[in-house]
Formats: structure tokens, C-alpha cells, sequence
């Protein structure tokens, strides 16, 4: 008795028995979700990789396998799942391709975290392991790139062909991947030389024709035609454009009441005097010399009525009318004039000047295209173009990976190879630096190592080849010194990828690591969910 007596108020002091068993299983509630979301995008990855259908809940159909595109639309629930989801719009907000990837890589590393838990090791030395291990590769992953020039327009041209081959449009990767790279290059300000603002490419999609037909306007473009009341003009060369923000419409009042009129004669006068209203802007619009306006939607009423493209047209001016205002300052920029917000701003030194705007039947429709304009902004438009909206859209979105890819290059000058050589390289080097390590550490780096061998893996599985003896080749050659050794999918063996062709910029893969390493940290140090309603 006096034995339990005396144990008592050691164990008051301090606690010594744990409920562990919910939070193990919260966690592992937590891993098998987001392993879940990875393994459902596993199988779009590569250039053999397969496409997803993806039906809304209004109907519309999407066909891609752009990693951040397939986990937007899918409708996840469970809290860490989603964090996977978040994890590819970071990839491709940072990179912009490479989506696929890095949730893929997230998935292996939490399948390798399961199996070190289920060995006893605690979640935060996993975690710091792993935290060491990302820093290790992006270090191992830098000695491996090749530096670029940005007058190299080849290399550059080859880093968006690899991006855009892995895509449905991957036929037409020899127009679009030249077009991305011209587009970004013509963007890029000599003051500011590794930024590139991706909003000042913009992208217009026309359907009709096939995508052989998309191409690069050094201007405007707007999908949509001028205005034909009253026989306006389409067609005007040596323009003076205005960007207006005013309604060219009768005032109406401030505040919602009606105005009862009894007779004729005050009819004559309020229509007399809405004549002159209009007639006195376009009088001041006419004054400046301008000839061509481009009018922002309205919400508060009209922005032309029938009666001012009656008197715009009699001046010579053409209209477009319906600009959206999130277009505004792209257009402004493009055009380097000035929005007017009001009649009375309206001056001569607030135009751009363009050599011809005109209206040009595409497809089943018209467009508005700009140009020739002088002292014209560092912007440029590309018009896409596509049989159906599926391909257009499709389309669109592998054209923003492949200026995503280039825009990378601007920003860090490293090229890597593809093919899953640089994953099969970390995973040796990382290998190789575990049995240095000490302890649990050794242990954890050389899961990372095993987790990385899911890229090629998965490559080789996608491509219909034996993946097993293709990564056990892979691994031979690399031990052999043979860094760029990747598989090449085409022929179906082991080639040096970089004579192939098959190149990544270095961010791509550096970020894909980082964010996946820190995603998976997060997952593991969760460990009970609390639900607030």
C-alpha cells in the first residue's frame, strides 16, 4: 500500500499516459485523403499521360489534363485533401506548369510518412528530415542545370515544346511554342529584365478554323464588331482612338420618379433636348479630331442609345461598344492613352493613335483588330483559335503553361532535363548523403530519396512501358555517371534526354519540391480535426 501511496503525487506532477491513438488516426485519416486526390491525377502525368472528362453540374464538359485545372473543378471535401488542391494553384501561380507533379510527389512522400510513422518516429523529426532533405535537393538539382541566354530563342523554344507535349494540343506544340516565346519576349521590359507580367499577354479565343490558325497580333484585338447602326463606318485608317468611360446617352435622374408629360409640345422639347445633349458631345468628341471610340459597358444605363450611333456615324466615327472594364488598362497601356471619364476631359493629348482599325470576318463572326499603333505599350495579343470550345479552351490553357514556362526562364536563366532524370538523380544523391546522416535522420532523407522514383515510375507506367525494369536501368545509368539519362517515351528506353530535347527550367522542379515538401509537413502536423459549427 505504502509502495502506491508514494507513486501517486509523482505521476499528478507530471502526465504520463497519452490518448495517442485518435490523433494517429486523424493523421492517418488525413494521409490517405490527400493520397487519395494524388492518385487520381497520377495517371495524366507525361507526355503519354491520360486526359480527364470533366462533366459541371450545368452541363459543361472540359477535356484536360492540367493537374491545376482537373483538382479546381473536382469538388473535395475533406480539409486536407483540399490543402492538395491548393498545393497545385501555388505550383502553378509560382511556375505554371508542373501542376501535376507536385501533387504527385506529395502523394509518394505521404505514402513513405505512413510507413515512418507506423516504424515509431515522430511526426517532427519526419517533418525536420524532410525540411533538410528539400533544401538538399534544390541544392543538388542547381549544380545539375544548364545556364541559358535569353537570345538562345532555341532553347527556349524546346523548354515550351516539353511543356506543351504533355497537353492535348501536343500536335500543334511547333506553333504554339514559338508563338509563347515571342509573346513573352516582345512583353519583357529592358528596366526590369527577369520580370514578366503575364498580364499583358492577352488571349482571345475565336471559335471556328483549327488551332494551326492561331497567331500572334502585334495590337488589338477585340471579339466582338463595331457598331453598324445607321451604316457607321468599319474600316479607319490613320485613327485617333478614345477610350471612354462616359455614357453617350440622355441623362437620366438621380434618384427612381417618373415625370408625367400632359401634352406635344413638351414631348417636342424633352426629344429636342436630348438631340442637343447628344448633339453637343459628339460636336466636343468630333472637335479633337478622334475617330474611333471604344466604349466601356454601362451599368447605370445605356452607354449609346440608337439615336447617338445615328449621329456618330453621320460624324464618320466608328464605335465599339461593350468593352469590358477589367479591359481597360490593358487597353490604355496597348494603346498609351489615357481612359476619359468625362466629356469635359476630353482632349486631344488623351488619344492613341493607331494606322488602321478595322473589322474582319473570322469564322462565323467578326472581330475588331488595332493595328499599327505608335509608341505602342510592351503588350501583345494572341489569338486562339479552334474547331470546337473544347479544344479552344484546352488550348488556351496549355498556351498559358508554355508562357508560364517561359516566363520561369526570364525570371531564373537555368535549364534542367526532363524524363524524370533530375527526379532519379536526386533520389540517388539524397541516397547516398542518408547513410552520412546520423540516427532517425538517415532513415527519413532516405524515404524522401524513395519517394522521388515515383516520377519516372509513374512516366514509364503512363507510357505502357515495364516501369520496374525501366527504373532499374534508369538507376544503373545514373550510377554510371550518366546525369541526363531520362526515359525517353517515345522510343520507349533510356536516352540522354537533353540531346532529345526534352528540357524543364529549373524552377519548375526546384518549386515542385519546396511546395510539395512543405504541403506534406503541414499534412503531418496535424493531428486532430475540430469542427466549428
Amino acid at each position: 500500500m505504502a509502495a502506491v501511496t508514494a507513486a501517486q503525487p509523482r505521476s499528478s506532477k507530471t502526465e504520463s499516459y497519452v490518448d495517442n491513438k485518435r490523433k494517429e488516426d486523424i493523421r492517418q485519416a488525413n494521409i490517405n485523403a490527400a493520397r487519395a486526390v494524388a492518385d487520381a491525377v497520377r495517371t495524366s502525368l507525361g507526355p503519354k499521360g491520360m486526359d480527364k472528362m470533366i462533366s459541371t453540374a450545368n452541363g459543361e464538359v472540359i477535356i484536360t489534363n492540367d493537374g491545376a485545372t482537373i483538382l479546381n473543378k473536382m469538388e473535395v471535401l475533406q480539409p486536407a485533401a483540399k490543402m492538395l488542391v491548393d498545393l497545385s494553384k501555388s505550383q502553378d501561380s509560382a511556375a505554371g506548369d508542373g501542376t501535376t507533379t507536385v501533387v504527385v510527389i506529395a502523394g509518394a512522400l505521404l505514402k513513405q510518412c505512413l510507413t515512418l510513422l507506423s516504424n515509431g518516429i515522430h511526426p517532427t523529426v519526419i517533418s525536420d528530415s524532410l525540411h533538410k532533405a528539400s533544401i538538399k535537393a534544390v541544392d543538388v538539382l542547381t549544380a545539375m542545370a544548364v545556364p541559358l541566354e535569353l537570345s538562345d530563342r532555341e532553347s527556349l523554344i524546346k523548354s515550351a515544346s516539353t511543356s506543351l507535349n504533355s497537353k492535348v494540343v501536343s500536335q500543334y506544340s511547333t506553333l504554339l511554342a514559338p508563338l509563347a516565346v515571342d509573346s513573352v519576349l516582345s512583353v519583357v521590359d529592358p528596366a526590369k529584365p527577369d520580370m514578366v507580367d503575364l498580364r499583358d499577354i492577352k488571349i482571345v479565343k475565336k471559335l471556328g478554323g483549327t488551332v494551326d490558325d492561331t497567331l500572334l497580333v502585334k495590337g488589338l484585338v477585340f471579339d466582338k464588331k463595331a457598331s453598324h447602326t445607321a451604316g457607321g463606318p468599319t474600316r479607319m485608317e490613320n485613327a485617333k482612338i478614345a477610350v471612354i468611360q462616359f455614357q453617350i446617352s440622355p441623362p437620366k435622374t438621380d434618384i427612381e420618379q417618373s415625370i408625367v408629360v400632359s401634352d406635344y409640345t413638351q414631348m417636342d422639347r424633352i426629344l429636342k433636348e436630348e438631340r442637343n445633349y447628344i448633339l453637343g458631345m459628339i460636336k466636343k468628341i468630333k472637335a479633337t479630331g478622334c475617330n474611333v471610340l471604344l466604349i466601356q459597358k454601362s451599368i447605370l444605363r445605356d452607354a449609346v442609345t440608337d439615336l447617338s450611333l445615328h449621329y456618330l456615324a453621320k460624324a464618320k466615327i466608328m464605335v465599339v461598344k461593350d468593352v469590358e472594364r477589367e479591359d481597360i488598362e490593358f487597353i490604355t497601356k496597348t494603346l498609351n492613352c489615357l481612359p476619359i471619364a468625362n466629356i469635359e476631359h476630353f482632349r486631344v493629348e488623351k488619344l492613341g493613335h493607331a494606322d488602321l482599325v478595322e473589322e474582319v470576318s473570322l469564322g462565323d463572326g467578326k472581330i475588331v483588330k488595332v493595328t499599327g499603333i505608335k509608341d505602342m505599350g510592351r503588350t501583345t495579343t494572341v489569338l486562339v483559335r479552334g474547331s470546337n470550345q473544347l479544344v479552344l479552351d484546352e488550348a488556351e490553357r496549355s498556351l498559358h503553361d508554355a508562357l508560364c514556362v517561359v516566363r520561369c526562364l526570364v525570371s531564373k536563366r537555368f535549364l534542367i532535363a526532363g524524363g524524370g532524370a533530375p527526379e532519379i538523380e536526386l533520389s540517388r544523391q539524397l541516397g547516398a548523403w542518408s547513410k552520412v546522416l546520423h540516427g532517425m535522420e538517415g532513415y527519413c532523407v532516405r524515404s524522401f530519396a524513395e519517394a522521388l522514383e515515383v516520377i519516372p515510375y509513374t512516366l514509364a507506367e503512363n507510357a505502357g512501358l515495364n516501369p520496374i525494369a525501366i527504373v532499374t536501368e534508369l538507376r544503373n545509368r545514373h550510377a554510371q555517371g550518366e546525369i541526363n539519362a531520362g526515359i525517353n517515351v517515345r522510343k520507349g528506353q533510356i536516352t540522354n534526354i537533353l540531346e532529345e530535347n526534352v528540357v524543364q527550367p529549373l524552377l519548375v522542379s526546384t518549386s515542385a519540391i519546396t511546395l510539395a515538401t512543405e504541403c506534406v509537413r503541414m499534412i503531418l502536423k496535424i493531428d486532430d480535426i475540430v469542427n466549428v459549427r
